[in-house]
């Protein structure tokens, strides 16, 4: 589904977004965004949830953003192979930088905050607790911390492929740090793909939409 795609993109960012599905638990991650959703995907890299949303119907339209250069360029050209192009937009942006504007009905930040300083990762969920609609879900999926030696394969992976000692928080943390804003933890799933772990969270804004807490986040104006 994938793969013509990525055709032109270079060797490795083709194979890592191709074959990804292979050690990340894609369709659970797809599965748990509502159909027809809105969906703002932090740190894409090169697209591919999106482009497997739109492909499977479960994201109407989406804005990804990702610091890579490269990636968001790959992201770019393979959007314009999709039958709708238009139902994507891929942004070069850092995540201290800013967000995209507006309300999204689902906010994915998957395989993202490990490589984000411990420091800020709590201010990474609250900008996506701030970007969610009413009723809207926050998925997160990232790596896990525990076993030990699952999370140091995964620390060697990252090594490898990205040059980066990564910071996985505790899954706990970030139910901790979403129950904080008012977000109620909807769907737990452990999973284990080879000799990776991976842990995923999906959390629901009130219907009301007011999220607070944990620093006193402010819903945006949507625009």
């Amino acid at each position: 589904m994938l793969r013509p795609l990525y055709q032109d993109a270079p060797r490795l960012l083709r194979l890592t977004q191709v074959h990804r599905p292979r050690i990340c638990p894609m369709a659970d991650v797809l599965e748990t965004i509502p159909p027809g959703s809105r969906t703002l995907d932090v740190g894409c890299g090169g697209g591919s949830l999106l482009m497997l949303g739109v492909l499977t119907g479960r994201v109407a339209s989406g804005v990804g953003f990702d610091s890579s250069r490269p990636a968001i360029e790959a992201a770019q050209r393979a959007r314009a192979r999709l039958p709708s192009p238009d139902a994507l937009r891929f942004e070069h942006r850092r995540v201290q930088d800013g967000w995209p504007p507006g309300l999204f009905d689902a906010v994915t930040i998957i395989d993202v905050l490990h490589h984000v300083p411990p420091t800020a990762q709590a201010g990474v969920i609250q900008l996506a607790a701030a970007r969610l609609a009413p009723g809207g879900l926050l998925i997160y999926k990232d790596m896990c911390a525990r076993p030990r030696w699952r999370a140091a394969a995964n620390r060697a992976h990252d090594l490898l492929m990205a040059r980066q000692w990564i910071h996985t928080p505790p899954v706990g943390q970030v139910e901790g740090w979403a129950a904080g804003l008012g977000l109620s933890l909807v769907r737990s799933l452990d999973r284990s793909v080879l000799w990776y772990g991976h842990e995923l969270r999906a959390f629901c804004a009130p219907p009301g939409g007011a999220v607070g807490g944990g620093g006193g986040v402010r819903r945006p104006e949507p625009s």
